[in-house]
């Protein structure tokens, strides 16, 4: 059996049963190092088949004084699967970059202006509540006090805190839809 090197001499000189034989050989250890870099087995394989094209190709550059042709196939498929590794992040950096740059801007003060806004629509609805439904949701929404609570600072049942509340706020819903 011809090696590796001997191989690859006699596909640099155009012989396809040589090139069979080295694809053979050499295309196990070209995914498995693609697969080690890429980490996804469909990439590996595509950028093997890449790397055995390139061998092909290539293969005229071959000098076995710099090295064996185990190293210099393995240099190959390094390579290339950090190419694609570096093409994959960069194309997600891009999508990124792009998805940012055309989300719509942030307008701070358009913000504040209609949080203002809907602040003071709330304390004119808060207005339209009866004494008791206003101070009900006050202390449980603006106090954080829970209807246990609420109910004892007010000094009436816990049911009648519930009923306040949510009469309270089915009033102020209706009152800023109108407002809408």
């Amino acid at each position: 059996m011809p090696t590796i090197e001997r191989l690859l001499h006699d596909t640099a000189l155009g012989d396809e049963h040589a090139f069979a034989r080295l694809y053979d050989e050499a295309a196990p250890r070209v995914y498995g190092l693609c697969l080690r870099v890429l980490r996804d087995p469909a990439q590996a394989e595509e950028v093997a088949q890449e790397v055995l094209v390139e061998i092909w190709r290539t293969a005229t550059r071959f000098d076995s004084r710099r090295g064996s042709a185990g190293s210099w196939i393995s240099t190959i498929a390094h390579r290339r699967a950090v190419d694609r590794v570096r093409s994959v992040q960069a194309s997600g950096d891009r999508e990124r970059r792009t998805a940012y740059s055309e989300a719509p801007g942030y307008d701070a003060v358009a913000e504040a202006a209609a949080v203002r806004l809907e602040h003071r629509q709330v304390r004119r609805c808060l207005q339209t509540l009866t004494e008791l439904q206003r101070q009900a949701v006050t202390l449980a929404y603006y106090g954080g006090h829970t209807y246990r609570q609420v109910a004892s600072l007010l000094d009436t049942a816990v049911p009648t805190v519930k009923s306040r509340i949510r009469d309270g706020l089915l009033k102020l819903r209706d009152c800023l839809e109108v407002a809408r």
